[in-house]
């Protein structure tokens, strides 16, 4: 099975462990995660959420807001000038 697979078959409660080890910094166990592990659960955790939860319970969503009555601050994207 690839990782690929691995993530899409992982179960919520896997998902809910790797979180809650990741906050914690430690197995359920008491164990201490090392940084490659962290590594490795926060990428499973990111590519689970990717697949199985809606936008707004991702990991790192940010919520864009809008002023009322104002136009956003972002600028129009303008096209590049090449000099030669």
């Amino acid at each position: 099975m690839d990782y690929q697979q691995t993530i899409a078959n992982m179960s919520p409660e896997v998902y809910q462990r790797l979180l809650r080890a990741v906050e914690l910094g430690k197995w359920p166990d008491g164990r201490v995660l090392t940084g490659e592990q962290r590594t490795h659960a926060m990428g499973a955790i990111i590519a689970w959420g990717e697949l199985h939860l809606p936008e707004q319970e991702r990991v790192g969503y940010i919520e864009k807001k809008e002023k009322a009555g104002e136009q956003c601050d972002t600028p129009l994207e303008t096209p590049l000038k090449w000099r030669e």
